[in-house]
């Protein structure tokens, strides 16, 4: 599926969530890993702050591009901030919705 660039160059970002890891399983707790890297994958809540209005996204980015200080309420920049949309269908019930990656969230502004 493609994915489509989001510019957050001129946009204000906060950590709203620290870091958890992403899982492929509850029941097993299986981590979620970049197939390319092999690196685990973790969600990060970000609030992104542009042309006045401010949105709370989960976005998943793999371990080693997270800084091990990351903490809630610290400004960040975001690298390479992707969106994906995604459908499933389980249980006969179909879901849809938009992901969103990131390369990596550095310190600071």
């Amino acid at each position: 599926m493609p994915s489509f660039k989001i510019d957050v160059s001129n946009a204000v970002v906060f950590v709203a969530t620290a870091p958890v890891p992403k899982l492929v399983s509850k029941q097993t707790g299986e981590r979620a890993v970049d197939r390319e890297t092999g690196a685990g994958l973790s969600t990060v809540g970000l609030l992104i702050s542009d042309e006045g209005e401010g949105n709370l996204y989960q976005v998943t980015v793999p371990e080693t591009g997270i800084p091990a200080n990351l903490a809630p309420g610290m400004p960040v920049s975001v690298v390479g901030l992707r969106a994906r949309d995604w459908e499933n269908t389980f249980n006969g019930q179909t879901r849809h919705g938009i992901s969103f990656r990131a390369v990596a969230i550095t310190a600071g502004v």
